[in-house]
């Protein structure tokens, strides 16, 4: 059955008569409709942000964490409802919506407890003066199709956390959980504090470039981050952009084949490949190279591709056909080059879903497209490489740097790896593993700014510095 969704702008939850349809990927089935806002509905929504934010920059910080904390609350008091219904728009398996739900409430008690501290930077006879962080304002949100929830709530925490007020925008192909929890955090923060409406690919841009929003966070694409960064220089917006990338694993000769096969296979098809830390590039020793790469494709084949509301199911289908169409087009390519592949690559274009199988190549060569763009898919490169020299400088060899992994069996040598890796975040022996407490952000063309932890919530404030001279005794 169809539903249709509201917006919550102001404190009350809105419709428009323009509406737009979500189509679940795994049967391309419609689903719900969500009102398709415009520049009368953002303008709605900004003013009640601007009018909302002098008092709840005053409100104080106590009960700003009562606030994120209820809103904690109702997402895990709700986990059951909206871990389905993420099923069903985004088309990961339920285990894995249940994580992103449960991980978004974690998320956000973690973060209510993070604290900005003023700085004394002078403190003697002749003056004070200190360093304290102050809220920029009204933040606009735009948020992914591939965990729509999770990034909404890192964005909408540390934005009132710090005192600001948000404007969020969900994809349009995900938005149906995000104002299911509009619905049920609508009275957990004032009016006008939290702010979400939905709208087509042109809303994006009137965010970007409105002149009553201060900050603009978003998560995406490289081509679209940039597009922000231009329409934010305007009227020098403050700007966090998470961005794609194209993430190196480094697999050294001592790994224990048979404990990191079916970890490496999850750190690239966790989410069917849709995650832009997920390893899109899997460097091989030459000792262990066939060996290993076997064991990944044997495992392979023991995971079930289906609806991800189905029992048993390891990997759904890709979100939405335009991203479909855009893997299978590299599958393509790749054939049509005659590089191997050791398991998947066939597609069935008249099948119902946008489902694409499991698909590893075997050491297709560095200019290969596969493995000189972000697929975004379940399909993942395994190259040979003979020194570890040469393993990071391929690594290396990418405008992206968003995140990579080492993988050994001694993790001193794989710290030393690691500290040579152009990424914002290298794991060791793990894949994965965002930390709420710790910052998360790209090098090179795969991001501007910081998420989580302190570094993440002093990008929705200014410094403020304030000199107190003091009278000679």
């Amino acid at each position: 059955m169809t539903r249709s969704y509201a917006n919550l702008i102001d404190g009350e939850m809105v419709t428009t008569a323009n509406t737009l349809d979500v189509v679940n990927p795994a049967t391309e089935e419609v689903i719900g409709q969500v009102p398709a806002c415009g520049k009368a509905e953002l303008d709605r929504a900004v003013a009640a942000a601007r009018r909302a934010f002098p008092v709840w920059r005053k409100t104080p910080v106590e009960n700003r964490r009562a606030a994120i904390m209820a809103i904690s609350a109702a997402i895990k008091d709700n986990a059951d409802e909206l871990f389905r219904l993420l099923t069903a728009e985004q088309g990961k398996p339920h285990h894995q919506a249940k994580g992103e739900i449960l991980g978004a409430a974690g998320l956000a008690a973690a973060q209510a407890g993070l604290s900005l501290e003023e700085t004394i930077n002078q403190d003697d006879a002749t003056r004070l003066s200190r360093t304290r962080r102050v809220p920029v304002g009204v933040v606009g949100g735009i948020v992914p199709w591939n965990f729509p929830v999770m990034m909404a709530v890192q964005k909408i925490v540390p934005a009132i956390l710090s005192g600001c007020t948000i404007v969020l925008k969900p994809s349009p192909f995900t938005p149906l959980t995000t104002l299911r929890l509009a619905e049920l955090i609508k009275d957990a923060v004032p009016a006008g504090v939290v702010n979400i409406i939905t709208g087509a690919d042109e809303l994006g841009p009137l965010i970007t470039e409105h002149p009553d929003i201060d900050k603009i966070t978003f998560t995406g694409s490289t081509a679209t981050g940039k597009k922000i960064m231009e329409g934010a220089s305007k009227d020098l917006k403050r700007i966090t952009l998470e961005l794609g990338g194209n993430d190196a694993s480094i697999v050294l000769p001592d790994a224990d084949v048979s404990k990191v096969a079916e970890q490496l296979f999850w750190s690239s098809f966790t989410n069917a490949g849709q995650i832009c830390v997920a390893a899109k590039r899997i460097y091989i020793h030459e000792d262990i190279y066939d060996e290993l790469s076997q064991a990944i494709a044997d495992y392979a084949k023991t995971v079930k591709v289906g609806d991800g509301a189905e029992q048993g199911t390891g990997v759904g289908p890709i979100q939405n056909k335009k991203q479909f169409d855009r893997v299978c087009e590299l599958i393509q390519d790749a054939k049509d080059k005659g590089y191997k592949f050791l398991t998947g690559g066939d597609v069935d274009p008249s099948g119902t879903g946008y489902y694409v199988p499991i698909t590893i190549l075997d050491n297709p060569p560095e200019d290969a497209r596969i493995v000189a763009e972000e697929q975004f898919g379940p399909v993942m490169p395994l190259m040979k490489f003979s020194t570890v020299e040469e393993a990071i400088e391929r690594a290396n060899a990418s405008e992206y740097g968003l995140a990579g992994a080492v993988w050994t069996g001694d993790p001193d040598k794989g710290v030393e790896v690691a500290e040579q890796l152009e990424t914002g975040t290298v794991w060791v022996n793990e894949f994965l593993h965002i930390s709420p407490l710790a910052p998360f952000g790209g090098h090179k063309q795969s991001g501007f700014g910081a998420e989580y932890g302190i570094e993440g919530l002093k990008e929705f404030t200014y410094p403020q510095v304030i000199t107190v001279k003091r009278e000679p005794a």
